[in-house]
């Protein structure tokens, strides 16, 4: 079964200076985590992403295209990326989302992904 395991994380408290030593460190941590799940085969893909000030926010409302600069909702935590990976059930994804460095600092959701192939 596939799972969306989304990394949220304070933006303010992540943001670290470019070329740093914590850059460094976080960045050695995560490729790290992504090639032990590629080895493993758990690994479908995958992405960072930019800050929540690049977002844009779309509605439909009465037929007509809304847009408004930002995420969707003010939060704490803000997305800042996701794996998509195969697991044999739960406890494996969450077992993997443990690993993931960013749970030490936000969190992680695990999120079956719904399976179409089957549906009409």
């Amino acid at each position: 079964m596939r799972y969306v395991l989304a990394i949220y994380e304070n933006e303010k408290k992540m943001s670290v200076p470019p070329n740093s030593d914590a850059e460094r460190a976080m960045n050695s941590e995560y490729f790290a985590f992504t090639e032990s799940i590629k080895k493993s085969g758990n690994l479908v893909g995958g992405e960072a992403l930019q800050p929540t000030s690049t977002a844009t926010t779309v509605r439909i409302r009465d037929g007509k295209r809304l847009t408004t600069d930002g995420p969707f909702a003010e939060t704490k935590e803000q997305l800042g990326g996701f794996y998509l990976i195969e697991a044999e059930n739960l406890d494996q994804a969450i077992a993997i989302a443990s690993r993931i460095p960013g749970a030490k600092t936000g969190c992680v959701e695990v999120r079956p992904v719904v399976n179409f192939t089957n549906m009409g």
